[in-house]
């Protein structure tokens, strides 16, 4: 059951980010977008807990590696992070 689960999200990967899942991480530049691609950006916030745990499922299901995340950042709420991801997506 989980691995049809994991299958089926990556066919819906494939899908919105296009048949090449190959994006610059943070650490390349995207002064070059991608033709037909659009860059769009993740935040998740809340307890580090949820947050960790969040960023490494989409690890799982093969959307994003944990190295692509920002690291954990405070908010101005006690107990909160915050990290971010930038990916390029296929434009439909």
């Amino acid at each position: 059951m989980m691995a049809q689960l994991q299958k089926s999200a990556q066919s819906q990967l494939k899908q919105y980010l296009g048949e090449n899942l190959d994006t610059p991480t943070r650490k390349e530049s995207t002064a070059q977008p991608f033709p037909n691609r659009e860059p769009i950006k993740h935040l998740l916030i809340g307890s580090p807990k949820a947050v960790s745990s969040t960023i490494h499922y989409l690890q799982v299901i093969g959307y994003a590696s944990v190295g692509d995340w920002s690291p954990l950042l405070p908010t101005a709420n006690p107990g909160e992070v915050m990290s971010i991801l930038s990916r390029q997506i296929l434009r439909q």
